[in-house]
């Protein structure tokens, strides 16, 4: 029975575990990092590797025989500790990445290339910022004294956040008319998020097309060089089989 490891915390990852057929030992693992994950079929392991070396044994010792990084967008270290494992012993590595969002006519949109560009942008575009690229990134804009943040997260953040902070905590998916309503309730001036795609999460862009409110978005960082990406769990289901 072929061993597949999925490096998960996504919707995708999680719906990749529940439709491989039973001809595969699935392994999903978890990062650990939200207090109470939405949990994937079959075998679960939670927490860290210990890098590429921590990574590369747990290949060896489950014998596992390819690995799909379904990982966040922008789980770069992850990924790219996924390529050198899979490197050094020669496992098969494939990368599952739903495609960013697609700016429309109308969008306000504009593009940085990391959360420290995103807060230099900010005090020339708007006083009362909503700021939806989760909580481990908080730091780099807790030096913005003037501005005001609304903040959208799973679990509660940690220090160091911004001084002028209001913290909801909530999971998608959302829609158009709660995300309206809530930009307009705190009179948002500002949406920053990050280019993960998926649409759970893609009505707060919708409403800020409505509202014409400029977005902050953070550019994804790119897939490792040379590894094979798919779209879609279809895809990867297809390509396991051939």
């Amino acid at each position: 029975m072929p061993t597949v490891l999925i490096l998960g915390g996504t919707g995708e990852a999680r719906r990749l575990a529940a439709v491989l057929p039973p001809v595969y030992r699935v392994i999903s693992s978890l990062a650990g990092r939200v207090a109470d994950p939405a949990r994937p079929a079959g075998e679960v392991r939670i927490g860290g590797f210990g890098g590429p070396p921590g990574l590369a044994s747990y290949l060896r010792a489950e014998r596992v025989d390819v690995v799909v990084d379904a990982t966040h967008p922008f789980a770069a270290r992850m990924s790219a500790n996924a390529a050198l494992a899979c490197r050094e012993t020669g496992v098969p590595l494939l990368v599952l990445r739903r495609p960013g969002f697609a700016e429309r006519p109308g969008d306000g949109w504009r593009h940085v290339p990391s959360l420290e560009a995103a807060a230099a942008l900010l005090p020339g575009l708007a006083e009362r910022v909503f700021l939806t690229t989760g909580r481990q990134g908080l730091a780099h804009f807790a030096h913005l004294g003037a501005q005001w943040f609304l903040v959208r997260c799973v679990d509660p953040p940690q220090p160091p956040v911004p001084p002028r902070l209001e913290v909801v905590l909530d999971r998608g998916p959302f829609t158009v008319e709660g995300e309206t309503e809530l930009m307009l309730r705190y009179d948002i001036g500002v949406l920053v998020t990050k280019d993960s795609g998926g649409s759970m999460t893609a009505a707060k862009l919708d409403a800020a097309r409505a509202l014409r409110i400029p977005v902050v978005v953070v550019d994804r960082p790119p897939v490792t060089p040379g590894v094979a990406c798919v779209a879609t769990v279809e895809a990867v289901v297809a390509h396991l089989q051939a």
